[in-house]
């Protein structure tokens, strides 16, 4: 991946690299990733072991020092266009947790005649509650102790919920240790869970569109693998026209593209027209001629397309293939016909 162009070199020193961006607004970090063409088009990459500005009266000018010797880059020089594929602000960025969807919830934490209750209640009106039996204690130190109480009954850990809220209303303070604190909450989590979940309705299936939608195109071929009556019946409710059967039915006799990848066997040898693009002496000598792929007796033509960039497996049905798919009579039976006997 070649990246964003931002700039080009204008000098090269023993151990650095200095770089004019093309952006007043672009900023190099320890840790980006460089690269540039050489002469023969083959990317190079350059890792930034650290990055600072060449001068402090000039903006858009870097110094960056890379964490390879100087001698491995080839055919780097004034003037080389710079592309950056790494923008470690960017990757730092990525790495944060982006949204993180919570129900906040309002909790209320009060006294009963033989214990505590904590309810709560969420953004969609949904209410759960929960009750232990606890001796009441008289706390302390009154402030201490509300805090204490908020910051335990506040920690709703990874659930969906998270507080907006939280209300102490005891008649007095009453002292209440975190290990009766924690089963209550999540006993109260459990039960505006199981309230939410009662209330669920599933939403109502959609409709289809009437009319239906036309398909992009009105003519399939084989490649659209119609290979049913359902299928066919779709296309055509969505104005398709003309429905070639799939190649699994055994109407394709001739030659026909098997398989279109995009790995292409020209690009791995070397013979890719694109490869020779702006190389003297070799732009215009490579040509897109089909090759031929041989596995045993079998034998497949290559077929490129550069355009999109796709190579074409082509070849043609096996006749032992179609012998065997040749249509049989079928004999009806007015009644089931005895099963033959096993020898």
């Amino acid at each position: 991946n070649p990246g964003q162009a931002i700039g080009w070199v204008t000098q090269v020193g023993p151990n650095w690299i200095e770089l004019e961006t093309s952006s007043p607004a672009t900023v190099l970090h320890n840790g980006d990733g460089l690269c540039y063409y050489d002469l023969q088009k083959e990317l190079v990459g350059v890792a930034i072991n650290r990055a600072e500005p060449a001068s402090a009266g000039r903006v858009g000018h870097w110094r960056v020092f890379p964490k390879d010797p100087m001698e491995s880059f080839k055919d780097l020089r004034r003037g080389t266009e710079i592309n950056r594929n790494r923008d470690m602000d960017w990757v730092r960025l990525l790495e944060k947790k982006s949204s993180e969807r919570r129900i906040g919830v309002w909790a209320r934490f009060q006294d009963t005649s033989d214990g505590f209750e904590l309810q709560l209640t969420d953004e969609d009106g949904h209410q759960g509650s929960a009750r232990l039996q606890h001796p009441h204690e008289p706390a302390r130190d009154a402030q201490r102790n509300e805090a204490s109480l908020r910051e335990h009954l506040g920690k709703f850990g990874a659930t969906l919920f998270e507080p907006i809220d939280v209300s102490v209303g005891l008649s007095q303070p009453w002292f209440v240790p975190a290990s009766v604190l924690n089963p209550l909450r999540r006993d109260a989590i459990e039960a505006l869970e199981s309230a939410r979940a009662a209330a669920y309705r599933r939403p109502e299936r959609g409709q289809p569109v009437q009319p239906p939608v036309n398909y992009p195109e009105d003519t399939l071929t084989y490649l659209a693998n119609v290979f049913n009556d359902q299928a066919r019946a779709f296309y055509a409710r969505h104005g398709v026209k003309v429905i070639a059967a799939a190649y699994e039915s055994h109407e394709e006799e001739g030659e026909v593209s098997l398989m279109i990848t995009k790995h292409c066997v020209r690009f791995s040898m070397s013979l890719c027209p694109k490869q020779a693009k702006g190389v003297t002496g070799v732009q215009g000598t490579v040509r897109a001629e089909p090759l031929t792929l041989i596995n045993g007796k079998e034998k497949l033509t290559l077929r490129f397309d550069c355009k999109p960039c796709e190579m074409h497996v082509v070849g043609k049905i096996k006749r032992s293939v179609l012998n065997q798919a040749k249509a049989e009579p079928l004999t009806f039976y007015r009644t089931r016909p005895e099963a033959k006997p096993l020898h």
